[in-house]
């Protein structure tokens, strides 16, 4: 059977706070946009959702920190002893101690039937129960779970009026994780009042050491969104967003935008290029294309054609046209075995993701910057809107 380690997946870059429990997550099914409209979802039968293993990755859920079950090492079925030497099977003594109040049966329950994991069968309703369960007892991680349960619909009607009620409880608790899913939620309302609160959120979050926090808070610092601009700021946070422990594509990205235009840190053309490539080597697609033009026009790095190509080619095969555009441009000029060569490359390159930036792309999507940028003409102080044109020139992309 399969053995999972406590403390493994994302506890290097997730709170602390929530008894530092395995942390999984849950790619629901959803038909909601990822910039809606301040109205609440039309009601959807939960029966239509679906839980869907890590291997969908095509699939995007909103708000997921499901706890992984204290063991795997049990099937349903496994005979297992209580305190008194009475036997039972894994599944009876887990549903017993629910009954009775443990929280971490009632939250292994509830992995066990969302999944269908441990010799159970899949059971969304049974999964929402035990979850509830937990939340009545005011567990801060079951709180949250039961948040994400009502975002996506999975086990109970979808509810976004009731998933932002758990998801602030269990903030207030103290779960950073919750904190910066009630944040996104906010980021999406497209008024100031709401916008204030979301930063408040991720400052909390951040504070608690939630790397993609700290990554949203720098880059509003970055843009001047909401908090004053300041590069020093910014550039502190995006680092640690995209250094050791998080090592998150677009901190990385971010960040080499920094290093080579000098924002908030010395300019610095081999920290840029490095911080590109390693978002390239996680698939970033912004990547991508930045780092295919530097290696085009020898901008920042030593002019190669072989890479540029090879870079313009994977984003072509994203559907990029004018990665396309250039690619076959330099194709031209390149000698035939150098070509192949460079063809090869991108046949044979394949992404690896971090864990915290698997779980943004499926969470919250492949760009979280747009949550900001996207309200980026929105400021607290109307004179300082006057000079937003300007400041957003400053913090602008390379390329």
């Amino acid at each position: 059977m399969e053995r999972i380690v406590l403390l493994l997946c994302l506890s290097a870059f997730l709170s602390h706070t929530a008894g530092a429990q395995t942390i999984d997550l849950l790619s629901g099914d959803l038909s909601m946009p990822v910039y809606e409209d301040e109205e609440e979802n039309k009601s959807e039968p939960a029966e239509k959702q679906t839980a869907n293993s890590d291997e969908d990755e095509d699939k995007q859920s909103f708000f997921s920190f499901i706890t992984k079950p204290i063991s795997k090492m049990f099937s349903a079925d496994d005979e297992v002893v209580d305190n008194q030497g009475k036997k039972e099977t894994f599944l009876e003594q887990s549903l017993r101690l629910a009954e009775e109040g443990n929280v971490d049966s009632q939250m292994n329950l509830g992995y066990m039937y969302l999944y269908g994991s441990n010799g159970v069968e899949q059971d969304f309703e049974k999964a929402f129960h035990y979850y509830n369960m937990a939340a009545e007892q005011n567990n801060p991680i079951a709180l949250n779970n039961l948040g994400s349960l009502y975002f996506n619909g999975i086990g109970v009607t979808k509810e976004r009026s009731k998933a932002m009620e758990y998801f602030s409880k269990s903030a207030e608790l103290g779960n950073d994780n919750a904190a910066t899913n009630l944040a996104f939620i906010y980021l999406t309302g497209g008024d100031v009042e709401r916008n204030k609160k979301a930063i408040e959120l991720l400052k909390m979050a951040a504070k608690n050491g939630n790397k993609l926090a700290k990554f949203m808070l720098g880059y509003a610092h970055y843009k001047g969104f909401l908090v004053e601009r300041d590069n020093y700021t910014a550039f502190d946070l995006i680092k640690e967003a995209a250094g050791e422990g998080a090592y998150f594509d677009e901190a990385q990205y971010v960040l080499a935008e920094m290093y080579a235009n000098g924002y908030g840190t010395v300019q610095n053309y081999v920290n840029a290029v490095d911080n590109y490539t390693k978002a390239v080597d996680q698939g970033n697609t912004d990547a991508y294309f930045t780092l295919a033009k530097i290696y085009t026009e020898g901008r920042y790095a030593q002019k190669n054609l072989e890479k540029a190509h090879t870079l313009f080619n994977i984003a072509a095969s994203e559907g990029d046209a004018r990665a396309a555009q250039l690619r076959d441009s330099i194709g031209s000029a390149l000698k035939l075995e150098v070509l192949l060569h460079a063809q090869t490359a991108a046949q044979s390159f394949k992404p690896k993701q971090s864990e915290l930036t698997s779980y943004v792309r499926q969470t919250f999507g492949t760009n979280v910057r747009n949550y900001i940028d996207k309200h980026i003409q929105v400021d607290v102080n109307p004179e300082q809107k006057k000079e937003k044109p300007k400041k957003k020139q400053r913090g602008s992309r390379l390329l």
